[in-house]
Formats: C-alpha cells, structure tokens, sequence
C-alpha cells in the first residue's frame, strides 16, 4: 500500500467512526433519566465484550504471552480509554448544558491529545497541522454559537464542564496509549480484552449505582440502544479509531474528533427534524477545509 493510499485510507476509518460516534450523544441524551451513568457505560461495554468474543476469543488466548508481558500497559489503557472516558461524558450530561458538552470535549481532546503525542511519541507539530486544528476549532465555536460569539461569551464553567475536561484527558490519553500497542497483537484480540477490563473497573460502580437508584426498566427500545452502543459505538469505531490511529498517528488522528459535532447536527435534523441553515453548510466547510490542512501531505510553503 502506498503512503496516499494508507493516509486516504487512514482518514476513511478515522471518519467512520467519527459518523458513528455521533449518534453515541444523541443516543445518551435519549436514555440519561432511565439508567444512570455508570450503569450505561458498564452494560455498553459488558455488551460489546459479549458481542466480541466469540469472534476474538482465540485470538486472544493465542496473544495472552504477551498480554501478560505488558498488563500494566492493558489496564491504564482499558481505564482511561474504556472506563473513565464515555462515563466521565454521561456523568457530564446531568450538570452542564449540551452546548457546553460538545465545545470543550470536542476542541479540547485534540489540543491535549496533540501536546500529549509530541511529548510521549515525539510526533512533530507542523505548522499546517497547528493552522489546520486552529481552524477546526474555529468551525466548531462558530457551529455552537450559531453565529453569535456573545454566546460562547456567556459560557460559564460549572462541575459538568470539569468533568467534560476530565474526560478529554482521558481519551486524549488513550490516542497515544494506543499508538504504543504491542506489535503483532491481533485487533480484535487488544479490544475484547480492554473492553472486558474497562467493564470489569466499572463494576462497583454498577453495584453501587444498583443498590442506590430505581431498577432500570429494560424494554425492547432500551436493549436496542446498549446493543447500537454495544455494537456500533464500541466495536466498530473502536476498531475503525485504533486504525486510524496506528496509519495517521495519535495527533493526527485526534483532529477528526471535530467531526463528531458536525455530524451531530446533520443527525439532529434527520431525527428530529431540526433546520438546517446555511451556519451548518459554512461551518462544514471551515472544519472540512481545516482536516485537509493538517492532513495534508503536500507542503504549502
């Protein structure tokens, strides 16, 4: 495979899974007042584990030499990539509003995962990609403003907006924990075994969320969501991420994170019949064009 063709196809799973993940928020949002966070997280990433192993379990029984060699590797990963990430975002969702949800966990992961991957992996910063994350941001606050920068003004940082930051952190981690993987280990074999840790970390929570709120009420239309969220927002895009991740590197990969908004509202409209404005077409456009500068492998100067 070339170098154009592996970052083409890099960017192609990169964005897949940015498509998908953005149904994660709607999703969330549908179900917050029927299961409480931890619960959520923990039956979305016990499903996936389930869902997975029949497909992975042998390759992981043949990669668990060197499983064993780097278990502290596994569990940091399976902590911050599994059980703190997604959690710290349901968590987020019952104290600060949804506009303050997407702008700083969507523009502030990038920049950390970016400083994060030039410090660990000493991956360069260019100056395109610096330019090109600067204008995703920029497409991104023009979006959730609506054009009105009073808006973002306005924005006061209250307990969910600490707990959005906190969970940036935390995936930003993750991109780079995952450029380090150990060499040979089969895919499926690194997710089924940090999905069943991140679910297994997430377990007294469980108990305890069990034991202190009502009992989930499981209809036809709740197990449908852990399964899209079992299915889709963890196998697949986990999968099509990690990927991405190992042919565009951390930093790179961490900029299609601007997507998820983007593709957010277009779903909005779809399923909820929201408006789409010509605000929606520009900011497409702005984020679009900064993605292609910091992914460009041609220098402009």
């Amino acid at each position: 495979m070339t170098n154009n063709t592996s970052v083409r196809t890099g960017v192609l799973f990169a964005v897949l899974a940015c498509f998908i993940w953005s149904g994660n928020f709607i999703v969330a949002r549908a179900v917050i007042k029927e299961i409480p966070p931890v619960s959520l997280a923990f039956f979305r990433w016990a499903a996936a584990a389930v869902l997975l192993a029949p497909f992975a379990w042998k390759k992981l029984a043949a990669d668990w030499p060197l499983v064993w060699r780097h278990k502290g590797y596994f569990f940091w990963t399976a902590l911050f990539g599994i059980t703190l990430f997604n959690t710290l975002i349901y968590a987020a969702g019952h104290y600060t509003a949804a506009i303050n949800l997407a702008l700083i966990g969507t523009t502030s992961s990038p920049i950390m995962a970016i400083v994060l991957a030039r410090i660990f992996l000493q991956e360069k910063i260019s100056w395109q990609r610096a330019v090109g994350l600067l204008v995703c941001v920029a497409g991104i606050m023009l979006l959730l403003s609506k054009g009105h920068w009073e808006t973002l003004l306005s924005l006061r940082f209250n307990q969910g907006d600490s707990i959005v930051l906190l969970a940036a952190l935390s995936f930003a981690i993750y991109n780079v924990l995952v450029k380090r993987k150990p060499a040979n280990m089969h895919p499926q074999s690194f997710l089924l075994l940090v999905f069943s840790l991140g679910a297994l970390l997430l377990l007294p929570g469980w108990l305890y969320e069990k034991a202190s709120y009502p009992a989930v009420h499981w209809t036809p239309s709740m197990l449908g969501v852990i399964a899209y969220l079992g299915i889709g927002t963890s196998i697949v895009s986990y999968l099509l991420w990690n990927a991405a991740i190992a042919t565009l590197g951390a930093a790179r990969t961490a900029l299609f994170g601007n997507l998820i908004p983007l593709f957010a509202s277009f779903e909005a409209a779809w399923l909820l019949h929201e408006k789409i404005t010509w605000l929606h077409i520009a900011c497409s456009a702005v984020i679009v064009a900064g993605l292609l500068l910091a992914n460009s492998t041609r220098k402009l100067l």
